[in-house]
């Protein structure tokens, strides 16, 4: 047995090792191709060679052992060829979403270390004045009672400031920590935008920028009042902000098939559409388009408005979306509708100094 099997060796190693070489080669122009069809070879490479290294051991002679051969040799491969390429496609899928998991992580990681360093700066501009002001009303540098009024009243503004920095943080962690808990009702939309128009008019005015809501009906959406509240009042506050004296902000609804629909239009004079996937981005501000503060206005929060309205609407199971319309940027902001709700229609305006 042993001397037979001697003699056979060579042969069945002859014939075998050029389609296992052959194999491997095609393995690996496989690699650049689907996982799935690299599984495949890799299975189909062993079965083609033990053939073939039959065959030569057998002097190309049907033979009951051949037959016996290829007949295994098809069943293995009956068998292992489908499992070769389930497993493959699963490990694809698996790869790629633990590719998509790294650069979700990474970009995470950027958008913290982004979001500290704005913050960090944001933080220590109102906290330097806040001291240097306390220190001279302490120290009694000030000894005007209108220039101490004065002081008090900067105080004021910028510890509202703080309040409303820390307030946006806090809203964040919530929704990066999915710590939201929604009380979802039927809410008018109508109520909402009033009550962002009301809140923005002030400072509107004073930055002489026209506010304007309108719709042909008001949708009711099913949400939560407090949320749907801050979503609005976040686009609404980003638009004035980065809007120029004597523009427009138009808050428009209505329904789009299923979904409630809501626009706020600014002018801002666009964004640069390598920029308008990065909006919503935490701590991001944009470009000199929509950089704020030139005119001496109130500067910018720390860029988490958008990022915060993005992760309310994803929370009510809506999409927000932005891109280029007219003088400046339309804000879509699609939520669940309220089936057979709606309100009459309103057009409400509030002009500077008016």
């Amino acid at each position: 047995m042993l001397i037979e099997l001697m003699h056979i060796a060579p042969y069945a190693v002859l014939f075998s090792l050029p389609p296992a070489l052959l194999g491997g080669i095609a393995l690996r122009l496989a690699r650049r191709r689907s996982l799935a069809t690299a599984m495949t070879v890799l299975v189909l490479v062993p079965l083609f060679a033990t053939f073939v290294g039959v065959l030569g051991v057998a002097r190309f002679m049907l033979t009951p052992m051949l037959t016996t051969t290829l007949l295994v040799c098809l069943l293995v491969a009956t068998v292992t060829v489908p499992i070769a390429v389930l497993l493959g496609r699963s490990m694809a899928r698996r790869s790629v979403w633990e590719r998509e998991a790294r650069a979700r992580e990474r970009a995470s990681e950027a958008s913290r270390r982004e979001l500290i360093a704005w913050v960090s700066h944001d933080l220590r501009t109102p906290l330097a004045g806040i001291r240097a002001m306390a220190e001279a009303l302490a120290d009694r540098v000030v000894s005007e009672p209108a220039e101490a009024h004065t002081y008090a009243v900067r105080i004021g503004t910028e510890a509202q400031r703080l309040a409303s920095m820390v307030d946006d943080l806090f809203e964040l962690s919530r929704i990066t920590a999915a710590a939201l808990r929604l009380t979802m009702a039927a809410v008018p939309l109508r109520d909402v935008v009033d009550e962002a128009i009301a809140a923005e008019t002030p400072v509107a005015r004073s930055r002489g920028v026209r506010l304007r809501a309108e719709a042909e009906v008001w949708p009711t959406v099913l949400g939560s009042d407090p949320e749907l509240a801050r979503i609005v009042r976040n686009l609404v506050a980003n638009a004035v902000r980065h809007t120029p004296p004597d523009g427009t902000v138009a808050v428009r609804a209505g329904v789009d098939g299923d979904r409630a629909l809501l626009c706020v239009d600014d002018a801002c004079g666009g964004i640069p559409p390598h920029e308008l996937s990065r909006v919503f981005d935490v701590a991001y501000r944009g470009s000199a388009a929509r950089t704020p503060g030139l005119d001496g206005h109130a500067p910018a929060g720390a860029g988490l408005g958008l990022a915060i309205a993005r992760g309310l609407v994803e929370a009510h199971h809506g999409r927000i979306t932005a891109r280029n319309h007219g003088p400046g940027c339309r804000f879509e902001v699609h939520l669940p509708l309220v089936a057979g709700a709606g309100r009459a229609p309103l057009t409400s305006s509030s002009a500077p100094g008016g």
